[in-house]
């Protein structure tokens, strides 16, 4: 016979008020705080890597004899020797004047303007800021000028440049007054940032208001086009860069809309993964009818130059995600790139220490590690910089 034990009458929970959630919220906030600053050096400050003669002539596509050669020409910026004098370094702004002198004929012809690209997946954690961010650095290395967009009120974009949107951005340096109507214009929003040739306009909570802002600009003004603004706030700095990247949330919200519709280019990050790949479905079909109603009511016309799906977070030692990889070959064909990002322990500890593998100067770890990382990264912007070469060979 089964002796049936009473339940102890369970405890009421106590009741979680308002005040207590902006109590954690103002906690979480410190504690970002706290570890940035013991993360991020000097003085909270994130700096830019340096370069050895090495690793410059590689960025130049030139042996180091030659380097050494053009160095006492001095016409270039000749760096600094180190502590020792064993060694000569450059600074990220000397590196790029190399690169742009050695690259003149990859970067973008005076009659062309910047290209757009948009980072965008309706699911989070598929290293959509982080593709963003590699992206921009990865470029900037090639000698391109880049403008960094964080759409994303979350702000993790803006936090991987040092920044803290909680206490470091004012709404004025976000798109925020593109949504409202006080400017026409993103320049007064844009900022320097610690890496040369790299420009942020940030994002920070307050953002959120844009969701609000544009559909009811919309109501008030049924002649207003407000998936258009933030491509008319870019006219006004196309000439000014190579290259615009907008990170966009992981939702379908007006802010991505806007993103999506300033763009020339779309890049899709998307790990290997059955739940990832089958977001994925919903992301192209959620923004297909949007697109398609847009398209059909406004009368638009809107075409992409270049669409990438990048295998992002890719584990070699998953044997299931070769079967998924299977899968997104077949569906998106040529727009899979030929090039898997990893999943390592290189991302993993730069990206606690609020970096990507371009920010290390040197790791500490096994270097067979870093270079796969590290090579995915410039594979991808080597197939990027393709694409947007195409671009302004196709611009009138």
């Amino acid at each position: 016979m089964r002796i049936i034990v009473p339940k102890k009458k369970p405890t009421p929970h106590q009741k979680i008020s308002i005040a207590a959630v902006v109590e954690q919220a103002e906690r979480a906030v410190k504690m970002v705080s706290d570890v940035r600053s013991r993360m991020l050096a000097p003085q909270a400050v994130k700096v830019a890597p340096v370069f050895s003669m090495t690793q410059l002539a590689a960025l130049c596509g030139i042996d180091k004899g030659q380097l050494s050669y053009r160095i006492t020409k001095a016409d270039l910026p000749s760096g600094t020797l180190n502590a020792t004098g064993s060694r000569r370094e450059f600074s990220l702004a000397d590196a790029r004047s190399w690169v742009r002198a050695y690259r003149s004929d990859f970067l973008r012809p005076e009659s062309k303007r910047a290209i757009t690209i948009a980072i965008g997946n309706f699911k989070g954690g598929v290293a959509k800021t982080t593709t963003a961010m590699t992206l921009a650095q990865g470029l900037s290395l090639r000698g391109h000028r880049v403008l960094v967009i964080d759409t994303d009120p979350q702000g993790s974009l803006t936090t991987l440049f040092g920044v803290l949107p909680d206490t470091d951005v004012s709404e004025d340096q976000t798109i925020a007054a593109l949504a409202s109507g006080d400017e026409t214009s993103i320049r007064p929003a844009i900022q320097n940032t610690y890496w040369d040739g790299i420009d942020l306009v940030a994002a920070a909570p307050a953002l959120f208001s844009a969701e609000f802002m544009l559909p009811a600009r919309q109501m008030r003004d049924p002649k207003f086009q407000f998936w258009d603004v933030l491509n008319l706030g870019l006219e006004d700095v196309r000439d000014d860069y190579d290259v615009i990247i907008i990170d966009t949330p992981p939702s379908l919200s007006y802010l991505t809309i806007n993103a999506f519709m300033a763009s020339d280019g779309l890049i899709v990050p998307l790990p290997p993964n059955a739940l990832d790949f089958a977001s994925s479905a919903q992301f192209w079909s959620l923004f297909s009818d949007l697109a398609s109603n847009l398209v059909e009511s406004a009368g638009l016309t809107k075409t992409f130059d270049f669409i990438h799906v990048l295998l992002s977070r890719v584990d070699a030692s998953d044997a299931a995600s070769s079967v998924v990889r299977t899968w997104i070959a077949a569906t998106y064909a040529e727009k899979l790139l030929p090039v898997e990002i990893p999943k390592t322990s290189v991302t993993s500890s730069s990206s606690a220490e609020f970096g990507t593998v371009y920010d290390i100067s040197k790791y500490d770890g096994n270097m067979k590690t870093y270079k796969r990382a590290r090579d995915a990264y410039d594979r991808f912007a080597d197939l990027v910089e393709e694409s947007i070469q195409s671009s302004w060979a196709g611009q009138e």
